[in-house]
Formats: structure tokens, sequence, C-alpha cells
């Protein structure tokens, strides 16, 4: 199973935006409190929009309260990681949590040592800070859906029909 972990996420728009990501790509969503919004919010229901009834997510006090139980590969998107987004390879034979940090300073600086191994960055201009959240989940998602095969999802228009564009 595929599973994005959203480590105390600050701004409502990001995490509806991947609220909805993590829907159309049947992934699970793990939010990490404290939030910096609350679920109800407008910002956050007008960017999920009507995916939000079909996500899996679940909402934990803490991190120490998240990691309990948990097995699988863990993978930290980090713009402290040593290695490069595209070293990484995941491993379709166990769960696949990936981890991104808040808007603001990221994901804690200890829980980062304590996984240097498995931190990674997203190449980009060396004179920029970072990119959007949102964006990062998105290339981190697809990516691992392309290694581990897009298992369950359509390549082909269901909704209008495969020969949509023909009939137009």
């Amino acid at each position: 199973m595929i599973n994005i972990v959203l480590y105390e996420p600050e701004i409502p728009q990001n995490t509806g935006n991947i609220m909805r990501t993590c829907s159309v790509f049947r992934i699970k969503l793990h939010l990490i409190e404290p939030l910096g919004f609350t679920l109800d919010e407008k910002h956050l229901r007008r960017s999920g929009l009507d995916y939000r009834k079909d996500l899996d997510y679940t909402v934990y006090h803490d991190w120490e309260s998240f990691r309990k139980d948990k097995e699988g590969q863990f993978v930290f998107f980090t713009r402290y990681g040593m290695k490069s987004f595209e070293e990484c390879v995941f491993d379709p034979s166990q769960d696949i949590y990936m981890v991104f940090g808040k808007e603001s300073t990221g994901i804690d600086k200890q829980i980062l040592k304590e996984n240097l191994d498995s931190c990674y960055r997203i190449p980009m201009r060396d004179d920029a800070r970072s990119l959007n959240l949102s964006n990062c989940v998105a290339i981190g998602a697809y990516e691992c859906l392309r290694q581990t095969g897009f298992d369950g999802l359509s390549d082909r228009e269901v909704i209008k029909g495969a020969d949509y564009i023909l009939k137009c």
C-alpha cells in the first residue's frame, strides 16, 4: 500500500489539493498534528472538492502515535536530503510511506537525523528554497506509482468514454 504522510501541515489549500491527489491515486493519507487548520475549513473543502468522500485518511496526535506499529519503507522528502530523488527506489513488496514536512520548516530535524539514509531531495535550482508542498507530493506520488506499475489505476478515459474525443 502506498501512503502519503504530512507532518504538521499548515496551509489548508495545500492539504486539500493533496487530499484530491491521494483520492484519485488511491493513496492513503496520514495527517500528523498539530494541523494549521481545521478539517472542515472552507479552503480545504474547496481544494479537495468532492474527492474527500472517497479519501482514506487518518489523523494522528503526534509522530510517535503515527509510527506505532507501522512497518515498511519510509521515504522522507526534504530539502536537506543527501540523496537525489532519482536515486529513490520504491519497494512494492512492502508498505511505502512518503513523508513530507510542514510548509514553514519541514520535517522535524531529529526525525531526519534518525532517517538520513532515507532522505531525498527533489532536484531544483540551487538558489531556490523549496517547491510547493502539494507539488512535491504529486511528484513523489507519481514516481512511486510509476515504479510500482500504477496498480489498479486506469490509463483510459472512463467517465466520458475512451473514444470521447473522436465523437467531438
